[in-house]
């Protein structure tokens, strides 16, 4: 996905992270950006295609670490496109070891995907004003199978609701009475042409009714009709979700690395 100041301004205001401390800039001879990273318990390293093999890389990784240890942290994380043999051997020279697989998928839109019929007993609808704690604890539940901590709200909204990209027209709900069982909360990213599904997730005892498959093909006919021609979402091996947005009709777009290296030894 085409990142956004949204995006950035939601990394940069992670709980704990302090920019100041936290993250460096490289600027060229011009003053424009060459490169950039920040660290907490992840971490990010980009550098700009221009100023790459030039070391940058390296210098950034070597920041990384040498902070996250100052920040006490056990381990650090970065995400590495599997296209980027230099990166990943850069990163595998350093001692980090592949963590998860994960994957960008899209969904073409060449004619107006069609919507299932409806659920018995299911009502689906765009996200509303006030749906955001019910969306959230929704979200924080699914997610609790594989993520490392729940995310407090403010944490959250920061990276979904809140975000100036964040397109409730496109987001739809489930809901199996008054109870919330199920959302696909998107982003229309300016610049980049296309609907992004920033979370999908469906309550525990509703799954394997197909609401997942009824809220996407939803979410991708409100972005037919916003006039885009494809959506895509990032998914990674712990989730186990990659078979359900193979059948509904989602090809691999590209595939990254999420790597770990142990600041312990």
């Amino acid at each position: 996905m085409k990142s956004d100041a949204g995006a950035i301004a939601a990394d940069l205001s992670r709980p704990g992270l302090v920019p100041e401390s936290d993250s460096v800039l490289v600027l060229d001879r011009a003053g424009r950006l060459a490169a950039w990273a920040w660290v907490d318990r992840r971490s990010e390293v980009d550098v700009h295609p221009e100023h790459r093999g030039q070391g940058l890389g390296a210098v950034l990784l070597d920041w990384a670490q040498a902070r996250a240890r100052q920040a006490g942290r056990d381990g650090i994380v970065q995400t590495v496109p599997d296209a980027d043999t230099a990166a990943v051997v850069l990163l595998r020279s350093q001692g980090y070891k592949p963590l998860v697989t994960a994957w960008q998928l899209e969904f073409a839109m060449p004619v107006e995907p069609t919507v299932p019929k409806p659920l018995t007993g299911v009502t689906v609808r765009p996200f509303r004003v006030g749906d955001g704690p019910a969306a959230h604890a929704l979200v924080q539940d699914a997610f609790d199978e594989w993520q490392e901590r729940r995310q407090a709200y403010e944490e959250w909204a920061t990276h979904t609701i809140d975000r100036p990209a964040f397109a409730p027209t496109q987001s739809t709900l489930a809901f199996s009475g008054s109870q919330l069982v199920g959302a696909v909360l998107a982003l229309d990213v300016p610049g980049s042409g296309e609907g992004y599904l920033e979370q999908v997730a469906v309550r525990h005892d509703h799954r394997g009714r197909g609401i997942a498959r009824l809220l996407l093909r939803h979410t991708f006919h409100a972005f037919h009709r916003a006039g885009r021609s494809f959506c895509t979402l990032g998914t990674h091996s712990d989730t186990g979700a990659l078979d359900l947005y193979l059948r509904v009709g989602m090809t691999v777009r590209h595939s990254s690395t999420v790597f770990r290296k142990d600041l312990r030894v």
